[in-house]
């Protein structure tokens, strides 16, 4: 049975034998098309019973590199399991494949911080003689300055650049608006880019002519190619950490926590709905003054 008829039988049996609300259901049908998209069109596996436990992992690898939350990877999982239990209940299957599969730890996870010295590397990096040389400088430049969401810079709009007052609207989580400070360095190469490189483009989509960083094609980058320029960049600079878009976000927070900024202005620019989110900020300082403090002073060197 293939995955369309597989999920449709499953959509039937959580409606009338397991009862649950509409919603549930349309959330346990989104991530079970999920994963069947990826399996036909990414590894070619036409029918979920030919599926296996290292292919189920391997999804989920690829949920986390486009910077899905644990949380939802887990829920993810969940229905997924629902889904391959279904299957055997009706004899489809013998064994669950998702029986050894590992669930992301969902306790709070902190990227890799990233020095001044390594964004500085990356940026120096890129190639500008290249056709998306400024663009890529100029996305690695707004995602430090102003510690944006991928969703928040692909988002982007020209029209929410104030760069007389300093500032970018930004829509957020939600659909909220807040306005984020922004940097002359930052402003300088977003200059470059819509002055260069962008001005030149003759195939812009008209749905994205107010959209501020483009593909090739002219239409809006995708969250997994901010992904792939930013894994390129520190792979071409020699940084050797395991890092993504949110890591530049993480970067941003931590380097003005570290430099003394008041946490209401920091959780302000983040977007933060609640300061609690913003409080894991004070306590990586806390580490890293505790590292400073065990690296440098005399005692903690073995002296006399």
């Amino acid at each position: 049975m293939d995955w369309e008829s597989s999920i449709r039988g499953f959509i039937a049996y959580l409606t009338l034998e397991k009862g649950l609300s509409p919603h549930s259901i349309e959330a346990y049908e989104r991530d079970v098309r999920r994963i069947a998209v990826y399996m036909v069109n990414d590894l070619g596996i036409k029918v979920p019973t030919a599926v296996t436990a290292q292919q189920i992992q391997k999804f989920l690898h690829v949920l986390n590199e486009v910077e899905i939350s644990h949380r939802s990877q887990a829920r993810m999982l969940s229905g997924i399991r629902s889904f391959y239990q279904y299957l055997i209940l009706e004899d489809m299957m013998a064994a669950d494949p998702t029986e050894l599969v590992e669930g992301p730890k969902t306790g709070q996870y902190l990227p890799e911080v990233l020095s001044y010295e390594e964004i500085r590397s990356m940026i120096d990096s890129i190639d500008r003689s290249h056709p998306q040389g400024t663009r890529n400088v100029a996305i690695i430049e707004t995602l430090y300055a102003c510690g944006l969401r991928v969703s928040e810079l692909t988002g982007l709009l020209i029209s929410n650049i104030y760069p007389d007052l300093q500032f970018l609207r930004v829509i957020g989580k939600n659909n909220k608006e807040r306005l984020v400070p922004i940097g002359d360095e930052a402003l300088h190469q977003i200059k470059l880019y819509l002055e260069g490189d962008r001005n030149r483009m003759m195939n812009i989509d008209p749905s994205a002519k107010d959209i501020l960083f483009l593909n090739r094609r002219g239409k809006k980058l995708s969250r997994v190619m901010i992904f792939n320029i930013i894994k390129d960049t520190a792979a071409n600079a020699g940084v050797t950490k395991v890092i993504s878009p949110h890591s530049l976000r993480h970067s941003f927070a931590t380097h003005l926590v570290e430099g003394g900024a008041d946490l209401r202005a920091v959780q302000e620019m983040l977007g933060h709905a609640s300061i609690t989110t913003t409080e894991i900020y004070t306590h990586l300082n806390a580490d890293y003054l505790r590292e400073t403090v065990n690296s440098f002073h005399p005692l903690n060197r073995g002296f006399e």
